[in-house]
């Protein structure tokens, strides 16, 4: 299972958090990845944690002022992208320039998307991976592994239709070893989750707790 922290725009100390992620990777063997801010990614980076940036932009070199370039983000040390995050929604047209950016840049792609439908539609950009997030539970105390296993269900069967290599991530409400679990059981290959570590009190003991099924 990969778990992706999404640190937001959270008021969490990104490299308290990389630091900690990096270590119980390592002691768990668990893929653990953390995407903070684009401003903390070098020093994210440099703690050894797998890194990811939260969006990039479908741009190339040029006047592109407050884009976020793919080999910027690259050069700062990430290794992947989210693309089409509920929370920075883009047309059709620039997820599939922002995965082509990606590709240039040679970063590992998940694409965020609400239901099925739009997850069968997302794997046929040719992302590497696709991460189902119903909006109305995101941030919440309910993973969706757990109040609509139907959404993971089907947007894992949407994915595998179209494309069987392409990942699938359960997103929304996931803060727990046992939401965790339900995701595996569901067929999905990981989780994209973000309150349940970015603002917990101990974000150390939060991901321990979270990997713990898999340990």
């Amino acid at each position: 299972m990969f778990v992706l922290v999404n640190l937001k725009a959270y008021p969490s100390d990104p490299v308290a958090i990389a630091t900690a992620a990096h270590e119980i990777a390592d002691e768990s063997g668990v893929r653990i990845a953390v995407a903070p801010q684009a401003a903390h990614l070098e020093r994210v980076a440099e703690t050894g944690v797998e890194t990811w940036a939260q969006h990039i932009s479908s741009v190339e070199h040029g006047s592109h002022t407050g884009s976020t370039l793919a080999e910027a983000v690259a050069d700062a040390g990430a290794v992947g992208t989210l693309v089409n995050h509920s929370e920075r929604r883009l047309r059709l047209a620039d997820i599939d320039g922002a995965l082509d950016a990606a590709d240039r840049a040679g970063l590992e792609t998940i694409v965020c998307a609400n239901n099925p439908d739009q997850i069968g539609a997302a794997a046929a950009l040719g992302p590497d991976g696709v991460a189902v997030e119903p909006p109305a539970l995101i941030g919440g105390d309910v993973s969706v592994s757990q109040a609509d296993p139907e959404i993971v269900e089907g947007a894992v069967e949407a994915a595998t239709a179209v494309d069987d290599s392409v990942d699938v991530l359960c997103g929304a409400g996931i803060s727990s070893g046992e939401d965790l679990a339900a995701a595996g059981d569901l067929g999905a290959s990981g989780v994209l989750l973000a309150s349940g570590v970015a603002k917990a009190d101990d974000p150390r003991a939060a991901l321990a707790d979270l990997v713990e099924p898999l340990a």
